[in-house]
């Protein structure tokens, strides 16, 4: 499928855009003016049709406000076929309304009124086609095309059968349409274009021709059923606006049909046609104007809470009729269903929207409800693929879809996963981050009706991954710490097996000579006591040195600052350290930066071939921000990433932070780390 050209993209220039509004407009003009001179006049003649005598102000207003949404429509980019059909649509609708006008136009007069022949065949013929025109929108919306396939080929059959339908109405006669006694006015012929040879099957014509017309309503249906499915991202924002255009109407025609109140009956018939062209025309301008599921959840809540009270007060004044024989006077009805309705609504309210949105979009209506019970389903787990298992299950019930995995990265390229239901045929994926540092990803079906984020379900998301993120970062923090605390065993016990057992051992050994010496050769005996305390002052280098790893004597002697000077005036070229108010660091704080510093300097003297190297630290967000700036040669892009570095990564890693290595434009390179101070110090 090639892509739409610049000019389908740009909207429509302003005469464009303008004419539907101009035309409906002018028709709307005509149609007042025309109801203004009728206004009390009596009929002299008659169509035997009561439709005849109706009034177009409310068609035309119709076709009018469609109008102007086809404005709106053509002057947004990319959507100019939704635009003309529109426009075309609301156009019908205004014709409509002033043919309307112009046949009572021609029953009030006299004389024979120019024209009425063809306002006759447009108001009670052509205007058969206007359900066509109507079926058209939802088959397009909203990329302004038939869908390929199987359905594209309904949508094309069903629009030539409502098109051939729509135009059968104009050859049968008018005699079988409409039954009554006519009295038309003069120079009018009811049957412009009647064929008289199907007039013995007219009648059996019209019923076929009805219900091939509900067979083709049946279509749109199925087309937009099966777009919402396949929608996603913004599509399926714009197909919940029509869903909820959808709603609106149907709710609109049940409450008239209760209520059956003319006035109710002449709004809805206006809001039943319009609301869906308006839904439309937001859903393609500016989809998320609001946020559709809200407003779809809340219209559905008070659509029902609306039916519900409708009924039940019906239910309670038939009741009180039938037991107190209309004995109570209508002001103590009013007041007994204003009682009922009053009593009802909050409770039903409640149910209602908690039922709706729950069955719409799982319990995420409740986020807080979610995350306080996913954290005491955490407490209560045991190890961490139990509690991985518990986000799983929370993600499922919160957004209500039957498939989630989870997976996280552990040490040594491990992936634990725990996963939800049965996996669809399309999934997405999203990121699991902790710290800006991916740490897994969460799985979640593609499609489906709930499978549609807003906002506010980014958020709750959000929390709930991260609960998943400080699982995996736990986990994976307590494996690299058993692992940490293992090889430091395993290093010191080398270190002292190897090292200082046997250097003691070899102590004992020559002072155990030396004192067999004493009294036979005192020269020899004084000068191998004199190698024993060499010996012996190896043996303290080696603990100092033991001593040194464990933690830095300087960081006690000279604090962290005086520390790193001390290290930096060792070096060429001698680094510069600055520090700003770091009030007291955590010891395992100190030790990391000191290592980090100290192995970023080295790399300095080393490598860069630098003049200068200046470090700095300073607390920034809770973090302990250390940094090393050189203006040496830099690092090569193709250059791979040595111990020292993975070191400093993996220092800043264990206490939770990040680090990050650039190479200005300028030259040089920076080494920056970022230690947590808010979690080690609470």
């Amino acid at each position: 499928m090639t892509s739409p050209s610049v000019a389908e993209q740009r909207p429509a220039s302003w005469p464009v855009v303008a004419l539907f509004p101009v035309l409906t407009g002018a028709c709307m003009v005509a149609i007042v003016a025309l109801e203004i001179y009728l206004h009390g006049k009596p009929h002299v003649w008659d169509l035997g049709d009561d439709e005849a005598t109706s009034f177009g102000v409310g068609t035309g207003a119709v076709g009018f406000l469609i109008g102007l949404l086809a404005g709106i429509i053509l002057r947004s980019p990319g959507h100019r076929v939704i635009g003309w059909a529109m426009g075309g649509v609301g156009l019908f609708w205004a014709l409509d309304g002033l043919s309307e006008g112009w046949v009572r136009l021609g029953l009030v007069s006299e004389d024979a009124v120019p024209g009425m022949t063809l306002a006759v065949w447009f108001l009670f013929r052509f205007t058969a086609l206007l359900t066509t025109s109507i079926v058209l929108l939802p088959l397009i919306f909203p990329e302004g095309r038939f869908l390929p396939g199987r359905w594209g080929v309904a949508s094309w059959v069903c629009m030539i059968v409502m098109t051939v339908v729509g135009l059968s109405y104009n050859v049968v006669p008018w005699e079988v349409q409409s039954p009554g006694q006519a009295n038309p006015p003069p120079g009018l012929d009811m049957n412009p274009v009647t064929i008289d040879a199907i007039a013995p099957y007219a009648e059996a014509l019209m019923g076929s021709l009805v219900g091939v017309t509900v067979i083709g309503l049946i279509v749109p249906v199925g087309v937009v059923v099966h777009r919402y499915r396949r929608a996603t991202g913004t599509a399926r924002d714009q197909m919940r606006w029509l869903l909820w255009g959808a709603v609106v109407a149907v709710t609109c025609v049940v409450a008239s049909l209760l209520t059956g109140v003319d006035v109710v009956t002449d709004v809805v018939f206006f809001l039943c046609i319009t609301i869906v062209p308006i839904s439309m025309t937001v859903a393609v301008v500016n989809p998320r104007l609001v946020s559709i599921d809200d407003l779809l959840g809340r219209t559905l809540v008070l659509s029902l809470l609306a039916i519900v009270l409708v009924v039940v007060d019906f239910v309670v004044v038939a009741a009180l009729s039938a037991a107190l024989d209309d004995s109570m006077e209508q002001s103590q009805v009013v007041l007994v269903v204003l009682l009922t309705t009053v009593l009802l609504y909050g409770p039903l309210r409640q149910r209602l929207s908690r039922g709706v949105r729950r069955r719409v979009f799982g319990d995420r209506a409740d986020p807080y409800d979610v995350v306080a019970g996913l954290a005491s389903t955490l407490e209560a787990a045991d190890d961490g693929g139990e509690q991985l298992a518990a986000i799983a299950a929370a993600v499922a019930s919160a957004f209500g879809v039957g498939f989630v995995r989870v997976e996280v990265e552990r040490g040594g390229g491990e992936v634990m996963v725990a996963t939800y239901g049965d996996r669809p045929a399309e999934t997405r994926d999203l990121p699991i981050t902790y710290r800006d540092a991916r740490v897994g990803r969460l799985v979640l079906p593609a499609r489906g009706v709930r499978s549609r984020l807003s906002r506010r379900d980014e958020e709750l998301l959000g929390d709930l991954v991260r609960q998943a993120a400080v699982v995996a970062r736990t986990s994976r923090l307590a494996e690299d710490l058993v692992s940490a605390r293992e090889e430091e065993r395993r290093r010191i016990r080398r270190d002292l097996h190897d090292g200082l057992g046997p250097a003691l051992s070899g102590v004992v050994f020559q002072l155990e000579s030396a004192r067999l010496l004493v009294d036979k050769d005192p020269a020899s005996a004084k000068t191998q006591i004199a190698g024993v305390s060499a010996h012996v002052q190896d043996v303290v280098s080696d603990v100092r040195r033991l001593v040194h790893d464990l933690r830095p004597p300087a960081l006690d002697d000279r604090g962290l600052v005086g520390a790193l000077r001390q290290q930096g005036e060792r070096l060429a070229p001698a680094a510069t350290v600055v520090a700003g108010d770091l009030g007291p660091l955590p010891a395992a704080v100190e030790v990391a930066a000191f290592r980090i510093a100290s192995e970023a300097m080295t790399n300095v003297a080393r490598h860069a071939r630098a003049t200068r190297c200046t470090v700095r630290l300073d607390v920034v967000d809770s973090a302990l921000l250390v940094e090393v700036e050189d203006d040496g040669v830099g690092i090569s892009p193709a250059a791979q990433a040595g111990v020292g570095l993975v070191g400093l990564r993996e220092r800043a890693a264990e206490l939770g932070g990040r680090s990050e290595v650039t190479c200005p434009p300028t030259g040089g390179t920076i080494v920056r780390a970022w230690l947590p101070l808010r979690s080690i110090r609470e």
